[in-house]
């Protein structure tokens, strides 16, 4: 997702009127931006063990693509575009379903969640997303000052991916520095998910926005396992 719509879906939400009859407690509105994003990540985790690879192989990989690009930005417009917390739900699934098989088939390529790299990529997943939410609590001005840093460094990756996916080009240090930047925007969000307006809906679209951090820094963080164990390891058949 590109850095203009993140920009504008937060500014959308921030100028929104809200009726105070929906203004719910602290809270009640972090508990469901955390549960929201648990399910999404439970729900990722199911399909990594019940699907893996064969969904690719039963279905034509343009197919699954096109598909999966309609239903992640369909998904993701319902999210950021309704004023009802339950549509958006239903929009954020319609995100983590495509997502989560995606992940299923990395996931499987590196050798299953029981494998060494999977396991390891979970573990500094949790470990950074953790750190990251601590430190937007205890250093708020940092994550208020870094979100223009962050937007231009995202154009910049996707332009470097871009032409790194052209030119079938890898580099470690792009990989490190993905990763650096989406642990940051797991914070900065987590930050600016504070400063919307107490709402279920607010914080089921935020919950959307930290949702896809966490998934991106949990793939970075699995190509770099990966490739530093010597690249896909599959199970034992």
């Amino acid at each position: 997702m590109s850095s203009f719509s993140r920009t504008e879906r937060r500014n959308a939400r921030m100028n929104a009127f809200v009726d105070q009859g929906q203004i719910i407690s602290d809270r009640a509105y972090n508990l469901i931006i955390g549960l929201v994003v648990l399910y999404g990540l439970v729900v990722n985790y199911i399909l990594c063990v019940t699907v893996g690879t064969d969904i690719f192989y039963s279905m034509n990989p343009i197919a699954f693509l096109i598909l999966y690009a309609v239903l992640a930005i369909a998904g993701t417009v319902i999210a950021n575009r309704s004023d009802s917390a339950v549509i958006s739900f239903v929009g954020y699934n319609m995100v983590v379903l495509p997502i989560g098989v995606l992940v299923s088939f990395l996931v499987d390529v590196y050798g299953g969640v029981d494998s060494t790299v999977v396991s390891g990529a979970i573990y500094y997943t949790v470990i950074i997303t953790a750190i990251m939410i601590l430190a937007a609590m205890l250093f708020p001005r940092f994550f208020e000052r870094i979100g223009g840093v962050l937007m231009v460094s995202l154009i910049g990756i996707l332009i470097a991916g871009l032409f790194m996916s052209l030119f079938h080009m890898y580099s470690s240090v792009y990989s490190y520095v993905v990763a650096i930047i989406f642990a940051l925007y797991i914070g900065y969000d987590f930050w600016r998910s504070q400063q919307y307006p107490r709402t279920a809906n607010n914080a089921v679209d935020c919950a959307l926005d930290i949702y896809l951090d966490i998934i991106n820094l949990f793939i970075r963080i699995l190509e770099i396992l990966g490739r530093n164990g010597g690249g896909s390891s599959r199970r034992a058949q």
